[in-house]
Order: C-alpha cells, then sequence, then structure tokens
C-alpha cells in the first residue's frame, strides 16, 4: 500500500470516528437531560441522589451486554464517568478526602464517585471525619488498612466518636514513587511521606537512601509539596502528585511488597444515606468492648461460628481508659438483612459492653 493510499485510508477512518462521537455526543446529552428529570422527581420526593447500589447495577447491566473489544473493566470506568457528571447536574456529590491534591485518598474518591465529585480537602482523617459528621461534607473517604503495613489506627479510633458510618469501600493497588525537583537520587537529604508509605517502602529507603532523613507528613501529597520548595528534599507520593507538583519521578513503585493494596471507606451520616441494602458480596464492620472476665473474647466468636457466619478480620485497639481495657474491630461476610447474620449479631451484643455496628457495605472488587 503506497503512503499516500495509507494517509487516505486513515483520514477516512477519522472522519468516521469524528461523526460516531458526535452521535456519541447527542445520546450523552440526551441521557443527561432524562438525568435531570429524575432529579427533580428525586427533589420533591426527598429521595437520595447518590445511590452506590444503583451505580454498581446499571455498570453491571452495561458489563453483561458488553460484546467488546472494550474491555469490561474500562467500559465499568466510562460509566462510572458518565453516571458521575449526569449526577451533578441532579446535584454535585460533596466528598471529603485528605489533601492536598494528589493523594491516594482523593484517587480512591474520584474511583467511587467520579471525576465530576466536588472534592473536599482535608488537612487529617479527623478533618474529613468532621466534615463529614457535621455536613460540610456528604461522604467522606479514610483510609481504613493496608496488606502491608494494616489497619490505620487513627481512622478505627475516630469511629468511636463519630455518628458517620460506612457505605461503601475502595480497594486500591498502591504503587508509591519517589518524586524530586531533579531526576536524581544524588543529595537527597530528606524523604517526606504519610507515616504509612514510610513503613511500606523502608526496606528500599534503607537499601538506596540509607543516610537520607525520613520526615512524617499528614499526606504523601503533602510531602510531594513541601518537595516541590527544596531541591534536597524528595517525596513518596503517586504519579498523580507527581504531575500535580511538577517533578520529577525519580524511581517507580519502590513500595517493598509489589501488591501493595489500600482500603478505603466511604463514610457518611445514616441520614445523608443509609445501610445500603445487600448485594450479594457484603461485609458487616462492627466495633465491641467485652467486660474483662476469662474467655469473654473467645465467647464473642461462637455465635458466629454457631450461625456459620464468616469473620474477615479481627483487629484491637486500646480504650485509652487507663484499665488496659480494649475495643475490639470485626469485619463478617454478610448482610445484616440475612438472617444467619443477623441471628449471630443478636447473640453477639448480648456478650457485649459495647456493641456498634459500623456499616454494611459491598466489598469492593
Amino acid at each position: 500500500m503506497t503512503q499516500p493510499q495509507q494517509s487516505a485510508d486513515l483520514a477516512a477512518l477519522r472522519v468516521k470516528i469524528d461523526a460516531l462521537d458526535q452521535q456519541l455526543l447527542t445520546l450523552l446529552n440526551q441521557r443527561a437531560r432524562v438525568a435531570e428529570e429524575v432529579g427533580e422527581i428525586k427533589r420533591r420526593e426527598g429521595s437520595p441522589f447518590f445511590r452506590p447500589d444503583r451505580v454498581a447495577q446499571v455498570i453491571d447491566k452495561i458489563q453483561d451486554a458488553n460484546q467488546g473489544p472494550l474491555l469490561n473493566q474500562h467500559v465499568a470506568a466510562i460509566w462510572r464517568e458518565i453516571m458521575s457528571a449526569c449526577l451533578a447536574l441532579e446535584t454535585p456529590q460533596r466528598v471529603a478526602v485528605l489533601g492536598p491534591q494528589g493523594t491516594f485518598c482523593e484517587q480512591a474518591a474520584i474511583e467511587f464517585f467520579g471525576s465530576a465529585a466536588n472534592l473536599i480537602y482535608c488537612a487529617n482523617f479527623d478533618e474529613v471525619f468532621h466534615a463529614t459528621a457535621a455536613g460540610t461534607a456528604q461522604f467522606g473517604v479514610v483510609g481504613m488498612e493496608n496488606s502491608t503495613e494494616g489497619v490505620v489506627a487513627r481512622s478505627l479510633d475516630l469511629f468511636l466518636r463519630s455518628p458517620v458510618h460506612v457505605v461503601g469501600e475502595v480497594s486500591l493497588l498502591v504503587r508509591h514513587n519517589l518524586l524530586r525537583q531533579t531526576n536524581s537520587l544524588d543529595d537527597i537529604q530528606v524523604v517526606m511521606a504519610h507515616p504509612q508509605a514510610l513503613a511500606q517502602c523502608q526496606n528500599w529507603l534503607t537499601q538506596h537512601l540509607p543516610h537520607a532523613e525520613r520526615r512524617a507528613v499528614s499526606s504523601n501529597a503533602e510531602g510531594a509539596r513541601l518537595a516541590a520548595t527544596d531541591p534536597t528534599w524528595a517525596a513518596i507520593a503517586s504519579e498523580r502528585a507527581a504531575s500535580q507538583f511538577g517533578l520529577h519521578i525519580v524511581s517507580h513503585a519502590i513500595q517493598d511488597e509489589a501488591y501493595n493494596r489500600t482500603r478505603f471507606a466511604v463514610i457518611s451520616l445514616p441520614q445523608t444515606m443509609a445501610m445500603p441494602p445487600a448485594s450479594g458480596r457484603d461485609c458487616t464492620s462492627i466495633v465491641v468492648s467485652v467486660p474483662n472476665r476469662p474467655g469473654a473474647v473467645h465467647d464473642l466468636l461462637v455465635p458466629l461460628k454457631q450461625h456459620g457466619v464468616s469473620m474477615t478480620r479481627f483487629e484491637s485497639r486500646p480504650a485509652k481508659s487507663g484499665q488496659w481495657e480494649y475495643y475490639f474491630y470485626i469485619d463478617i461476610a454478610g448482610h445484616p438483612s440475612q438472617p444467619a447474620v443477623a441471628a449471630a449479631l443478636e447473640e453477639l451484643q448480648r456478650l457485649c459492653a459495647y456493641y456498634k455496628v459500623l456499616g454494611a457495605y459491598p466489598v469492593s472488587e
């Protein structure tokens, strides 16, 4: 095929793509106008605008109908953005996240709500909880646990005195990168990141930057922002943060574990969003304390075993009472609307000095 013929064929295909783009735009705007009508009905009826179960249902239906060549994961990402943009016409969703821009928490929020959400950047998870509980934000996103370093203790503690509950989760593959002003490992005096990120990269730092100070900051993106102010400073953060603050990615994926995931919880007040209905792949999170007597913790597990309910996580945190008392955070597989789960929770509650359901929500894939 000659070069002129190749160019003519390519030009014809581009004309075809342009025409399809115009058709897509027309259809998307038709969908948006219907979404505006839905918003008016919801406003009159006082119905919730954002329903993650509805989003999941739509995406599942579209994926079932997909016959390629687009991959299902890409179809899901496209439709999540379409629905996010349409929802913004009904009412923008205010979502509190750990800031500044470029955090993994921000990335988790976008993955759950889409990029049309109105993100409110907070200095720490305390502020995320406060903004959500006070109504400044309708939702919040907070880190819960990491596959390498375990739970985010501060988030667990904040649930004890906050009225919010968990309505969803995002499991994010986290790749840490070393960022700085110049594309070199030479003369780095300080490496800044969130304490969890520093811990997740400690082996790499020991091997490659043994003499650099490791300085904990409020978020990885905050470390990137600071690294942009001093050529001897570096940060551990995302590619998104590198782009946000104009930094070089000196080393990619420096986390000690290649399969490094962080689980984020989506929180809201119950009056903003009630407990999501059962989806068939749910997690119920509770926090309890038991009287300080022999066998009390063992007794907590008996109702779960008797009713065939699986426990997927068990964490303890000190009650800070000075009496060596503890709160226990438990995740179980299933939803309280299921008879076996309901029966197990009812029996378990009778054994507890303190009992609180933190939420029941679909498990992130």
